[in-house]
């Protein structure tokens, strides 16, 4: 935590004229700097050069009713639209749904009215063999990548979506030599192409799916010889998975924390792991950081090799030695966020969907 006394300690005299979203620094012998959101919260000055000189938080979609914006977002350049996944129910038989916006319509939005706009949510019509999408990449050689817990006795599976009506759908994988895996949770393409992915127990645990059959690990699926293999195991709930640019370092987080009950006792912790040449196997198993509030869910890398995790306050941000860097402090739990081009964070609240405008970039797809 960076201590100061005022915000000129930073090189920065104007900063809170210049500012659009409120900043809070950490004056001396405060420890708890939280205030109302959204806001920014700085523990170190190298956050500065992360929100930029002029960032802005606005909402930009919402529904009171209904958690539409939960996981799995997918930014697809080229129709500008940002896809994600609902919230999950505890219901065996009804799935969650697939949902976009249209980032150009956002943009418009904003240019006539400043402060927060609510876009229209167009929710895609897909088969039956996606059922209950909660991890989502790519886009992956011109397809959505999602990942399902699935229901029931149905599979859960790794799937690809066209991001164009109809929305055909291939699978990939849904199973791991013949055994079900038990309720797969997120996904990233690595550099070589290959596709990685967690699996955990929260279906289960949230009465959709059968006891687990296969331990919590996570998985290598090499698209082309459709070959599986684990490649890191030893979690109670491996869940969000990012990799640094070059391929070369892999982030897990275990969320073992929150189970059927919370069990503060364990995990809620990102790992870091390098990335064998040859195997690809995850080894040198390191922590990276445990969060202070809640869980750290989805995982995001940006071009500086920061790492940023949806938690219960927002959304965290470290550097790669583990350095809590500061807070988009939206002020409800975020399970997952992703960059739509340049400078835009689009970050998922359940019933709300923020844009958060800042300085940083996120990662292009490697197989776009």
């Amino acid at each position: 935590m960076i201590v100061l006394n005022n915000l000129s300690e930073l090189g920065i005299n104007d900063l809170e004229d210049t500012v659009q979203m409120r900043i809070t620094y950490v004056p001396a012998l405060v420890t708890a700097p939280f205030k109302l959101p959204p806001q920014s919260v700085i523990f170190d000055p190298s956050f500065l050069s992360i929100i930029g000189s002029s960032p802005s938080i606005h909402e930009i979609a919402s529904n009171s009713t209904f958690p539409f914006a939960f996981e799995a977002p997918i930014f697809n350049p080229k129709t500008d639209e940002v896809f994600f996944s609902s919230s999950l129910t505890a219901n065996s038989s009804i799935s969650n749904r697939v949902g976009k916006i249209s980032m150009k319509a956002v943009d418009a939005a904003l240019a006539s009215n400043a402060s927060n706009v609510n876009v229209p949510v167009t929710e895609l019509d897909l088969p039956d063999t996606v059922q209950n999408t909660n991890g989502g990449t790519g886009p992956f050689k011109g397809s959505l990548l999602f990942v399902t817990n699935s229901l029931g006795t149905r599979p859960p599976s790794v799937v690809l979506v066209n991001p164009l009506s109809p929305n055909n759908v291939t699978v990939l994988l849904d199973n791991f030599f013949g055994r079900q895996f038990d309720s797969i949770d997120d996904v990233k393409v690595h550099p070589s192409g290959n596709i990685f992915f967690t699996d955990v127990t929260y279906g289960f645990i949230n009465h959709v799916r059968p006891p687990p059959s296969i331990p919590p690990q996570v998985y290598r699926l090499d698209p082309n010889a459709r070959t599986v293999r684990v490649v890191a195991t030893d979690f109670i709930e491996p869940n969000g998975i990012a990799f640094t640019e070059d391929g070369e370092t892999a982030y897990i987080s275990d969320t073992g924390a929150l189970s059927s009950t919370i069990d503060q006792t364990k995990p809620s912790t990102i790992f870091a792991f390098d990335v064998d040449k040859k195997t690809q196997v995850f080894k040198n198993r390191r922590v990276l950081a445990y969060t202070d509030a809640g869980i750290p869910d989805g995982l995001l890398v940006d071009t500086k090799g920061n790492i940023y995790a949806g938690c219960s306050d927002g959304v965290q941000v470290w550097n790669d030695e583990g350095t809590l860097l500061g807070k988009f402090f939206i002020g409800s739990s975020i399970a997952n966020m992703i960059f739509a081009g340049d400078g835009n964070l689009v970050i998922l609240a359940n019933n709300r969907l923020f844009l958060a405008k800042i300085s940083a970039k996120g990662l292009p797809p490697v197989f776009p």
